[in-house]
C-alpha cells in the first residue's frame, strides 16, 4: 500500500517529476513559481476520494437550453435545478470559455466566460446547488488567441510556446485522432512556419517540453480551482508530448506532466478530482490510472458505449460480460467515469481488441443504417479508418424506423442501457441528450456541414419543459424512467463508486453485476432482449427485494421480462 506523503516528501516529488521532464534548474524555477502561485505550504496527501453513490454528473453544454433576455448560464441552472436537482448532483459544463471552433474546444482565453453564455458570476451561483466539473483543454489553443498572436508576431515568450516541424520530415508513425494535415502552414513575423495542429487548422498544439508552457497550464489548472471547479477533465491529453519519430501519444513525458498536475492539486486542492479524457483502447485508456496515487483519479470509460450499442445490435451480453469482468479499481483513490454518450460522437478505437474485426464493421454499419454518420481518420500506414460513430445514443440502441412502430420497446431498450452504466463500478457521466430522450437532428448537420452536430441540439428552455408535460411521449418516458433509476442507485450504498463488482456470466441474454461496499450488496440484472429469458441467480439468499420497484422477489430461478431490470438487494 501506498502511504500518504507528508509536505516536504510532496513538493520533493513534483520537484523530481519536473526535473525529470525539464532538468533541474528549470525545476528549481519553476517551483519557485508555483510556490508563489500557490501560497500556502503543500497539504498531506489524501487516502479516498470524496465521492458516494449519490453522485452523478449530467453533461451539458452551457446554452443547452435558452431563454430571452437571461444569460444561457442562468437559464441552464434555473433548469437543472428544476429537472434533475438534488438527485444529480454535479453538472460538467463542457467549455464555457471564448472559442473559435468545435463548440467551445479551440479555446481563445483560458480565463474568460465566453460572454454569449454569461459570466463567473453565474458559475459561481450554480455551484450552490451544484458540483461542477469544468474542462482544461490543454492540448491545443485556438488560432485567435493572443498565445498564437504573440506567436505570428514573433513576440517573445510565445515563439516557443508552439510546436513546429520540417513538413518533410517522417511523420508516418504519429498516431491521428482526425482525417486532417497534421501541419499547417503559417506566415510568421520569422518566416513560414509549419506548426502542429493535432486536431485542426484551428486548434493549435502547445508545446508542453516548454517549462514555461506547462507553467501556464498549471496557472490555468489552479484559476479552475478558485472559480469553483470540484472535476477536471483533461482533454484529448493523451497527444500532450510530441517527439518526432514517435506515435506522440501516451508518451512518459506525458503520463509525467499529468503526475504533476495531480501533485500541484494534492498540493492546495486535494479534494479536487482529476479526470483524463483519451478516446483510445481500453488498456491505453486505464494507463492514466497510475499506480493508483499519482495520475488522474478517474478515466473515462470510453469501451464501454459502443459495447452497449454491440450488445443490443445482437442481443448477445457476452462481450460486454468479457470486458466488465476485466474492470479493477487501482486503489481506493481511483474510479472510472461511466458514460454512455457525450458531445462527442461514439468512439470506435476502444473496440479494438475487444470486438472482432467483423463485429466492429458492424457496429459501424449500424450508425448510418440508423440515421447516422461515420468520421475517419488518418492512419500511419496511409489508410483510413472509422474513428467515431455520429448518431444520438437514442438512436443508436434501436432503428428509428422501429422505435417508430413501437416507442414503448425502443424507450425501454435505451433504459436498460442506461441502467448498465447506472449499476457498474464508477460515477456516471449523464449526457443531456440521454437523460431527455433527444433523437439525431440531421437539420442541424445540414446547417453546419459537422457530423457531430447530430447530438448537440439546443432548446428554448419553455420549449422543453413544455415537452416533458406531453404524456406518454418518448421524451417523458425516458426522463421519468431515468430519473427513477437514477433515485434508486442514490438510495442504495452497494452502488458505491469505490465497492467492489464481479460480474456473474449469466448466458447471453442477461447482463449481470454483483456490487458490494461495506456490508451493503446488490445484484443487477439486465435482460438485453426482447424475449423473456429465465436467468439462475447466484449465491444462497432465500428472498431478493428490487431496489427499483421495491416488490419481493423469491428464491430459484428468476425470468425477466424483455428488456426488463431488476436490482436486487438481500430482504
Amino acid at each position: 500500500m501506498v502511504q500518504p506523503l507528508d509536505s516536504q516528501q510532496l513538493e520533493a516529488r513534483l520537484e523530481n517529476r519536473l526535473a525529470r521532464l525539464y532538468g533541474p534548474d528549470s525545476a528549481a524555477a519553476l517551483m519557485e513559481e508555483i510556490r508563489a502561485l500557490l501560497g500556502q505550504p503543500p497539504s498531506a496527501d489524501r487516502r479516498a476520494l470524496p465521492l458516494s453513490q449519490r453522485d452523478m454528473v449530467l453533461i451539458t453544454y452551457g446554452d443547452m437550453v435558452s431563454r430571452e433576455d437571461e444569460a444561457p448560464l442562468a437559464t441552464l441552472h434555473h433548469f437543472l435545478k428544476e429537472t434533475i436537482a438534488p438527485d444529480i448532483n454535479s453538472v460538467h459544463i463542457l467549455p464555457f470559455y471564448p472559442y473559435s471552433s468545435d463548440d467551445g474546444f479551440s479555446v481563445i482565453d483560458y480565463y474568460a466566460v465566453n460572454p454569449q453564455l454569461g459570466d463567473w458570476p453565474h458559475l459561481h451561483a450554480m455551484r450552490h446547488d451544484f458540483r461542477l466539473m469544468f474542462d482544461a483543454v490543454f492540448n491545443h489553443i485556438s488560432a485567435e488567441s493572443a498565445w498564437f498572436a504573440g506567436f505570428l508576431n514573433g513576440v517573445d515568450p510565445y515563439r516557443n510556446y508552439f510546436i513546429t516541424a520540417d513538413p518533410t520530415a517522417d511523420l508516418s508513425l504519429v498516431r491521428r485522432p482526425r482525417a486532417l494535415p497534421l501541419l499547417t502552414r503559417f506566415d510568421t513575423a520569422d518566416g513560414e512556419q509549419w506548426v502542429w495542429t493535432t486536431f485542426s487548422a484551428d486548434q493549435i498544439d502547445l508545446n508542453a517540453s516548454n517549462p514555461a508552457v506547462l507553467m501556464e497550464l498549471i496557472r490555468a489548472l489552479v484559476f479552475y480551482v478558485r472559480q469553483g471547479a470540484d472535476l477536471i477533465r483533461l482533454d484529448a491529453i493523451a497527444y500532450l508530448w510530441k517527439i518526432v519519430g514517435t506515435s506522440c501519444i501516451h508518451l512518459e513525458q506525458t503520463h509525467e506532466v499529468v503526475r504533476a498536475l495531480r501533485d500541484v492539486l494534492d498540493w492546495f486542492a486535494p479534494e479536487t478530482i482529476l479526470i483524463t479524457e483519451t478516446n483510445v483502447p481500453h488498456s491505453e485508456n486505464v494507463s492514466y490510472l497510475g499506480n493508483g496515487h499519482d495520475e488522474a483519479q478517474m478515466v473515462y470509460n470510453f469501451s464501454l458505449p459502443p459495447l452497449l450499442v454491440h450488445t443490443f445490435l445482437t442481443g448477445s451480453a457476452r462481450a460486454l460480460t468479457r470486458w466488465a469482468a476485466t474492470l479493477t479499481r487501482v486503489s481506493n483513490q481511483t474510479t472510472f467515469f461511466n458514460f454512455t454518450a457525450s458531445h462527442d460522437g461514439i468512439g470506435v478505437t476502444p473496440l479494438r481488441g475487444l470486438l472482432t474485426d467483423d463485429e466492429i464493421d458492424a457496429v459501424v454499419a449500424m450508425a448510418e443504417s440508423h440515421g447516422g454518420y461515420v468520421s475517419y481518420k488518418n492512419d500511419s500506414d496511409g489508410t483510413r479508418s472509422p474513428y467515431e460513430l455520429n448518431v444520438t445514443y437514442f438512436d443508436a440502441i434501436t432503428h428509428p424506423d422501429v422505435t417508430a412502430a413501437d416507442p414503448e420497446t425502443a424507450v425501454a431498450r435505451f433504459i436498460v442501457s442506461q441502467a448498465i452504466m447506472l449499476a457498474l463500478m464508477g460515477i456516471p457521466g449523464i449526457y443531456f441528450h440521454s437523460l431527455f430522450g433527444s433523437r439525431n437532428w440531421r437539420d442541424g448537420v445540414e446547417e453546419t456541414g459537422r457530423y457531430r452536430t447530430i447530438n448537440r441540439q439546443k432548446f428554448p428552455a419553455d420549449d422543453l419543459r413544455r415537452e416533458l408535460t406531453e404524456p406518454r411521449s418518448i421524451r417523458v418516458m425516458v426522463y421519468d424512467r431515468y430519473m427513477a433509476l437514477i433515485r434508486a442507485r442514490a438510495a442504495e450504498p452497494a452502488f458505491h463508486p469505490l465497492g467492489d463488482q464481479d460480474v456473474p456470466d449469466l448466458g447471453d441474454s442477461v447482463f449481470a453485476l454483483r456490487r458490494r461496499y461495506q456490508g451493503a450488496e446488490a445484484l443487477a440484472l439486465h435482460n438485453v432482449t426482447g424475449a423473456p429469458v429465465t436467468a439462475a441467480v447466484p449465491g444462497d439468499r432465500s428472498r431478493w427485494r428490487d431496489i427499483i420497484s421495491g416488490s419481493s422477489v423469491q428464491p430459484g430461478p428468476i425470468t425477466l421480462r424483455p428488456y426488463q431490470i431488476l436490482w436486487l438487494k438481500p430482504a
